[in-house]
């Protein structure tokens, strides 16, 4: 077991970068933070279903705390704060009941009926799935509705200081706006007491101390009230500025299309006289045209789509990779995805600890990572199911698994078991539907004779090297132009696909037999 002296040593100069993120927190207290917990912060608006953005924010940022972690001995808090007093600006496409919720345009969202009718409002619908989506994975946060803090009057001090600082704030947010915008702008957004919608109209302070402002309401009414208890909201970047320093925020990390915004918030916490929190801007997900995912789109992958494909584990892996890069996200990035996430996983026990500290792992298990090893890739899985066809078994494929592991069965490798399921699963919806195997041509077709009748003189107990050996040979003098050509072939006559499996362990898992009848069928045609 490693010295907890040790990783705190090896982590203070690891090139991990939750390590580094967490040593902001380091420089920023060097003392500890006095009073409290360090406070790591995730937003969310719940106009719509928690999706894989919010998944990636919320992991990413548990992966900085889990770091801090190691580095000292401060508490800390996880808050995800969810926006629900935020006006709805359009209707989702992806909700029952949208008569219903376009004629409720421009209310706070925990205003508005739940269009499932399940729950007293739309916020309180979504809010629920953003608990349960974060439940699902064991995130250890606490959840925080901004109705509650400004109806219960949490934010009330901190409104004030908004009126108090109302030119200041004016003076951050106006160089930013546009002509037209500027003259409507107010950092305070009342709620009409008339329609109860969430007000853009310019506002007027009267009484900073006792929280009063004015504005013209939506029937030209002049209306004087108070803009604490849920009167009144702040718009966004305003809003995000006073969180952090209400709540005493500090760390949140971005999305690289919020550099602007972190900058305006920041400078405005900074008027308010609080401290902005550290963080970092990370890149945005594609999708394979390499177009910016988009909600409004639909484009990419959902996490429900990589799920119903791959582990949690494997998706963890693939946000932990490159934050600052960006990646395409699509069914085409999942296979790998899986198979690297236990290839670094079969690494860990080997390595020294520094590595260890930069192992993806490392991270995605905070430290403990499982024992259990993977005896055959995810991509040989798949390459398994695509040639037994698309109505194969969880239990024929650990028939085919018996030639090559001695002791296949679901409870000597419950991993594997379940990566069987995701096999089955994505050959069906995305593999099957492309693969079209070709006849072979030229050199091939005496490839592929000599490789039936070095696979009939084999042994059944022959090894995936020596099989692997045997189908080297055949590419090296058989008339390819390069090792690269016969796989190809291989791959695309036998498998139906261009890309495939080492061959060698291919042939051990299918069985000699089987093989040469793919060979006798790809001859045939």
């Amino acid at each position: 077991m490693t010295d907890t002296h040790d990783l705190r040593a090896e982590a203070l100069v690891s090139k991990a970068w939750p390590y580094e993120e967490a040593r902001k927190l380091l420089k920023r207290y060097p003392q500890g933070k006095p009073g409290g917990a360090v406070l790591f912060e995730t937003g969310y608006g719940p106009s719509g279903l928690p999706h894989i953005g919010t998944f990636n924010e919320v992991l990413r940022t548990t992966m900085v705390r889990n770091a801090f972690h190691a580095l000292s001995d401060q508490p800390t808090r996880l808050v995800a704060f969810s926006d629900d007093m935020d006006g709805l600006r359009k209707v989702p496409d992806n909700v029952p009941n949208k008569e219903m919720l376009a004629e409720h345009l421009g209310k706070p969202l925990t205003r508005i009926p739940d269009p499932f009718e399940k729950y007293e409002s739309f916020a309180h619908h979504n809010n629920a799935m953003l608990r349960a989506f974060l439940d699902r994975f064991g995130f250890d946060y606490e959840f925080v509705s901004s109705t509650d803090y400004y109806a219960g009057g949490r934010f009330d001090d901190a409104l004030k200081g908004v009126l108090r600082h109302f030119d200041a704030i004016m003076d951050v947010m106006l160089p930013t706006l546009r002509a037209e915008r500027r003259a409507t702008y107010s950092p305070v957004l009342p709620i009409s007491p008339t329609t109860g919608v969430v007000l853009q109209v310019p506002v007027e302070v009267v009484d900073a101390d006792a929280g009063t402002i004015a504005f013209t309401d939506e029937d030209g009414a002049r209306v004087e009230q108070s803009a604490l208890g849920g009167m009144s909201k702040l718009q966004w970047k305003v809003d995000w500025a006073m969180r952090w320093v209400a709540l005493g925020v500090d760390y949140e990390m971005a999305g690289k299309d919020l550099i602007d915004s972190v900058t305006q918030s920041s400078k405005i916490a900074r008027v308010l006289g609080g401290r902005p929190p550290e963080g970092f801007n990370y890149e945005m997900f594609l999708d394979e045209k390499g177009e910016k995912i988009s909600k409004s789109k639909g484009n990419g992958l959902s996490l429900d789509e990589w799920l119903t494909y791959g582990p949690d584990e494997s998706l963890a892996f693939y946000i932990y990779r490159e934050p600052r890069k960006a990646k395409a996200l699509h069914m085409g990035v999942i296979p790998r995805a899986v198979d690297d996430y236990w290839q670094y996983r079969a690494n860990y026990p080997g390595q020294e600890l520094k590595q260890q500290l930069g192992n993806p792992v490392h991270h995605i298990h905070d430290g403990r990572v499982p024992g259990e090893q993977l005896p055959v890739t995810f991509g040989l899985l798949l390459n398994l199911v695509g040639v037994m066809g698309g109505e194969a078994t969880r239990d024929q494929v650990w028939g085919y698994l018996a030639n090559y592991l001695p002791d296949a069965s679901a409870r000597a490798y419950p991993a594997l078991d379940r990566l069987i399921d995701y096999a089955l699963a994505y050959h069906r919806d995305v593999v099957a539907p492309t693969l079209q195997r070709r006849a072979p041509e030229g050199a091939e077709i005496d490839g592929l004779r000599r490789l039936d009748a070095d696979l009939a003189a084999l042994p059944a107990t022959a090894t995936a090297e020596e099989i692997q050996n045997l189908v080297y040979e055949i590419g090296k003098t058989g008339g390819f132009e390069s090792l690269r050509d016969w796989f190809k072939a291989l791959y695309e006559t036998l498998l139906g696909s261009s890309q495939g499996p080492r061959m060698g362990s291919f042939i051990a898992l299918y069985g000699i037999d089987n093989t040469r009848k793919l060979i006798a069928e790809a001859l045939a045609s």
